[in-house]
């Protein structure tokens, strides 16, 4: 990523909390000059990425052992209006961003895929777990060979955090409010603007 030293984030910790809070994420890959990008949840087990894919998507071929990703988790994002800052600005965009780049291990056991798909439900269903996936279930095997199930080992991990920190104290609170405010709203116009068209 482009790197403003005062927009980088070099503590891991923090940066994986992105990927622990935003898990659906970017997978992309290059094979000559064609990209190959998916969307998928990604958890953590361990150090290590896990996800699961369709068997019958074509990215599946570089997702195999030793091939490598850069993997993107974007977190809260929006546009700042001068309008909120108490000192003269121009526009700008504030977001939260964590790029993981590793290498691919394909994992087709099935007990291990079913074990991992456990895991991840577990996870997702936090904190409530209204629903617990049973790895007996029977739908589980007829499932799993129709999954292409893989983990990343992540060599590095970059973290961009732009949330108008050049700024004095007063336009760093305003624009870290202009940001939960609006993520919450937009998504909340989106998605009803969706279902008034669709549904």
């Amino acid at each position: 990523m482009y790197p403003p030293k005062h927009h980088q984030d070099y503590n891991e910790e923090n940066i994986k909390s992105v990927a622990t809070a935003y898990p659906f994420a970017t997978l992309v890959s290059a094979q000559n000059t064609i990209p190959f990008i998916t969307h998928a949840p990604l958890i953590f087990h361990g150090d290590k990425l896990v996800g699961h894919i369709d068997a019958n998507n074509p990215h599946v071929e570089l997702l195999k052992d030793n091939y490598p990703i850069t993997v993107v988790f974007q977190g809260p994002q929006t546009y700042i209006s001068p309008s909120i800052y108490t000192t003269n600005q121009l526009p700008t965009w504030n977001y939260i961003i964590a790029h993981a780049r590793g290498i691919v291990k394909e994992i087709k056991e099935p007990e291990i895929v079913k074990k991992s798909m456990v895991v991840m439900t577990e996870f997702l269903e936090t904190p409530n777990h209204n629903f617990k996936l049973s790895i007996e279930d029977p739908r589980m095997d007829r499932l799993v060979p129709y999954i292409h199930c893989f983990e990343i080992e992540v060599q590095q991990w970059e973290g961009k955090f732009k949330l108008s920190q050049d700024k004095v104290p007063a336009d760093i609170e305003n624009a870290r409010q202009e940001l939960i405010k609006n993520n919450q709203k937009d998504v909340a116009d989106f998605v009803n603007g969706l279902f008034e068209k669709h549904f």
